[in-house]
């Protein structure tokens, strides 16, 4: 390994203290080419530079990988969950269709890496509460009209609005609200935030499914419309049976290589398995593991499959009931086989999680935090020291979706070990989560429930909405101050080993307290067939299909 010092100081010429340090991890070790390539894109860092720093400090480039090219003018299929009433959703049917034609200021792929989309560049201030984003010029909407800063300044005003609704404030909410986005000239947007964000351009990203830029004067229309910057138009819509879109041929980036797009929407995912199998469909956006195994090895389909923070974490009420006594939660916890769900129930395609969201696939996971095993032994002592030696029954709640269910019945087994008679209640999903709020949601006012959260390319929304103690989404009525100053203090946080530091410290709290069971973390698995090209992805589910060709 040799190392340009030379070459490295000259790249280092007007860098902040955060992007020093950061440079000075990665040449000392003590981060990975990957976290480096990750942090480096969220501070702003252009990918081109990122790579220049790499060959300085005498690792080298990343290998080239010979790939066929794809040939244009195809029409692409794919298998697709229906959507579920209106299409500007968080359901995977709706998201894969608006995705299509409308896109996001910046995007992470596969290597969850932040890349330019309609924004060309981004940089905090010296303490993270104000992002400047450049937009890129020359970008037109379907309808005509050059998007600008007056569009990303009323998208996100919308979304922030807290009359909308809007799925987005989960993100927002405490960081940016209506006002907060102001327009700097045509082409800069400047976000100024209620707290310091170290994270933010995840949160404009496609890491967040619905900050679509749409047009300054969108009224809530936009199934009539489907007016976005994105590389293909609408070309028919039917309800309940699919969607057709074509070229844009006006897209402001390399040609979009497709003719044609075809969805077709299917209600569970053994018919969709089916038309690949019989030449219908060329891709399957969402594979389940579990009920997927047929096509994991089948020669004549390929496997896509990435790293997330995919979860269905398990709550117990913490404040009354069964589950207060916070030994009981942790004997809960020791009753799970983590390796037996990774390879049994996940096939391989899930890494072992530890009772908290941070996911290994989060750069800023401390990875010395000891991982927890199942104990029976131990679990029967804590029942014994919690006065529930002689067990006792419960309901658990949760949904019919993806494992889930069998997921339910590993527990109800496995807990029973230690007196526990755990009845299940499985409901179909959109009951399940009801209303979303306390007192009209069966998840939220379960004593013990399982649900599903899709990934999400940094875990600030899993760290407030659903674990501090004024979290909108809290299904295990956890309350804990130091928990609350820990995860303030994360997000607050520019620098990668200041957060890592920080989640150490954060995943040792939850590990005692243990208000959420984190039993696995799942892979992003997308089913194409051979001959199919160019897909590129995100972890919450967007396909990329503008290079998508046949060899």
């Amino acid at each position: 390994m040799t190392r340009n010092f030379s070459s490295l100081d000259g790249l280092r010429s007007g860098l902040t203290p955060v992007e020093h340090h950061l440079i000075d991890g990665y040449v000392d070790g003590r981060l990975s080419r990957r976290e480096f390539l990750r942090h480096g894109s969220l501070l702003g860092l252009s990918l081109p530079f990122l790579g220049q720093v790499t060959l300085a400090a005498g690792f080298g480039a990343a290998p080239s990988v010979a790939r066929a090219n794809p040939q244009p003018g195809a029409t692409i299929r794919i298998a697709s969950p229906t959507p579920s009433g209106q299409v500007l959703v968080s359901y995977p049917g709706g998201l894969l269709l608006y995705q299509q034609v409308a896109e996001y200021l910046c995007v992470d792929g596969s290597d969850l890496v932040l890349k330019p989309c309609l924004a060309t560049s981004w940089k905090p201030n010296q303490d993270g509460t104000v992002w400047t984003f450049t937009l890129r010029k020359g970008v037109k909407f379907h309808s005509g009209g050059e998007m600008k800063a007056d569009d990303v300044v009323a998208t996100m005003d919308r979304l922030a609005d807290p009359k909308n609704g809007s799925e987005a404030l989960s993100s927002f909410k405490g960081f940016l609200q209506k006002g907060g986005t102001r327009k700097v000239d045509d082409y800069t947007v400047e976000f100024h935030l209620d707290a310091p964000n170290g994270n933010f351009p995840y949160l404009v990203s496609s890491g967040n499914y619905n900050v679509i830029i749409l047009p300054a004067n969108y009224s809530g229309d936009f199934e009539k419309t489907w007016d976005g910057t994105g590389p293909f138009k609408l070309e028919k819509y039917t309800q309940n049976v699919g969607a057709s879109f074509v070229r844009n041929e006006d897209y402001w980036g390399p040609k979009v290589l497709p003719a044609r797009t075809e969805f077709i929407f299917f209600n569970d995912i053994q018919p969709q398995i089916l038309a690949m199998q019989a030449g219908q469909v060329d891709i399957i956006s969402l594979l389940p593991a579990l009920a997927g195994v047929a096509l994991l090895n089948d020669p004549t389909v390929e496997i896509l499959s990435m790293k997330s923070s995919a979860h269905q974490p398990v709550h117990m009420h913490c404040d009354t009931g069964l589950f207060k006594d916070r030994r009981v939660r942790q004997a809960m916890a020791l009753c799970l086989d983590r390796e037996k769900l990774v390879h049994g129930l996940m096939k391989g395609r899930a890494v072992v999680g530890n009772d908290s969201p941070f996911a290994p696939a989060y750069p800023s996971t401390d990875p010395t935090v000891p991982q927890r095993k199942q104990d029976i032994r131990k679990a029967k002592e804590l029942m014994k020291a919690a006065g529930m030696e002689k067990g006792f029954q419960v309901t658990l709640t949760t949904e019919q979706y993806l494992e889930i269910p069998t997921y339910a019945q590993l527990i109800q087994s496995w807990v029973k070990e230690i007196g526990i008679d755990l009845k299940l209640n499985i409901m179909d999903r959109n009951p399940f989560y009801g209303d979303v709020v306390p007192g009209k949601s069966p998840w939220l006012d379960s004593e013990i429930g399982i649900g599903d959260f899709s990934h999400r390319s940094v875990p600030n929304l899993f760290l407030t909405s659903i674990l501090m103690s004024d979290g909108p989404w809290n299904p295990a009525r956890f309350s804990n101050k130091e928990y609350d100053t820990l995860a303030k203090s994360y997000i607050a946080t520019l620098d990668l080993e200041a957060q890592r530091a920080v989640a150490g410290k954060i995943q040792g709290l939850l590990l005692e307290e243990t208000p959420m069971l984190y039993g696995y973390f799942y892979d992003r698995l997308t089913a194409t067939k051979k001959g199919v090209i160019g897909v590129e992805r995100a972890g919450t589910g967007q396909l990329f299909l503008q290079g998508v060709g046949k060899a």
